[in-house]
């Protein structure tokens, strides 16, 4: 990111978009970004065109931030799922498809009506944060072991949640994850997923939208682990990939009050159409 390098991708990213799809430059933009940021740290590059930005346009730019991860995180679900040979490329993969997926889902369902103030226009200015490679590498390492702790604590409070969810559901028999699974197992098995195998995957589907991905990935890898210390196929590979690019982005109940909050702090005057759009 310091050299510039990432800037670079993203700009002939977004240009790619732009050219195929006919979009704005501003949401063209932040979305390219959401392949390698977070949802709330992508539509920083576009900061000064949020405020005149359409309802398409916002729109657009709240979908990049569902539908993708941000690169910092994707290193864990890698080292999570390390069991499947070349988890990397697939999970690298369903970040960067969601990016143009989203874009088209977001104009399917709010189509642009009006002209944008960036039509035609892709301008990218992204300043550096970092006064050489030294301070980035300290930064970096700094901003590493924060992402570490944050991730710590959301495991701890979300598993917490589950077990006591779990400990009520107790006394009818059953649990959250068999509940989620029931509802999302048609679902999981449209996708492709063995019958036999897609409530286990429609569980870890509903955990990511009702908790977060980073819940359903680390059960995953749980199962992963299982597998890899008895011996015994609790998911065949085939299902897993499928898991990895299904649960690969940051959409849940928890992420819309995150992006109203990190949005709607960049233009105040937005965040009713935000609220009225999540």
């Amino acid at each position: 990111y310091h050299f510039g390098i990432i800037q670079f991708i993203i700009k002939w990213i977004a240009r790619g978009m732009q050219k195929t799809m006919k979009t704005s430059g501003a949401e063209t933009l932040s979305i390219s970004a959401n392949i390698f940021v977070g949802q709330t740290e992508a539509p920083i590059i576009v900061r000064p065109f949020i405020a005149s930005m359409t309802h398409s346009e916002l729109m657009a730019i709240m979908t990049g931030g569902f539908a993708t991860v941000a690169g910092s995180v994707l290193a864990l679900y890698v080292s999570w799922l390390g069991y499947i040979e070349g988890i990397a490329g697939h999970l690298l993969a369903a970040s960067v498809m969601s990016a143009p997926a989203a874009l088209m889902i977001a104009k399917i369902i709010y189509p642009e009506t009006k002209t944008s103030q960036t039509a035609g226009d892709l301008r990218i200015s992204i300043e550096k944060q970092d006064t050489n490679a030294m301070d980035a590498l300290g930064r970096g390492a700094t901003d590493g072991l924060k992402l570490a702790a944050n991730v710590g604590a959301m495991l701890i409070a979300f598993v917490s949640i589950i077990a006591m969810i779990n400990y009520i559901l107790g006394f009818a028999d059953t649990s959250m994850q068999a509940l989620l699974g029931f509802i999302f197992k048609p679902l999981a098995w449209s996708m492709g997923v063995p019958w036999e195998e897609a409530g286990i995957i429609g569980s870890l589907m509903g955990e990511k939208i009702v908790l977060t991905e980073l819940v359903a990935y680390g059960d995953l890898g749980n199962i992963l682990k299982e597998q890899a210390l008895t011996g015994k196929e609790i998911l065949s590979e085939r299902s897993v990939i499928i898991a990895s690019y299904a649960l690969c982005g940051f959409a849940n109940f928890g992420s819309i009050g995150i992006q109203l909050g990190g949005i709607g702090a960049m233009a105040p005057e937005r965040r009713k159409d935000l609220a009225e759009l999540a």
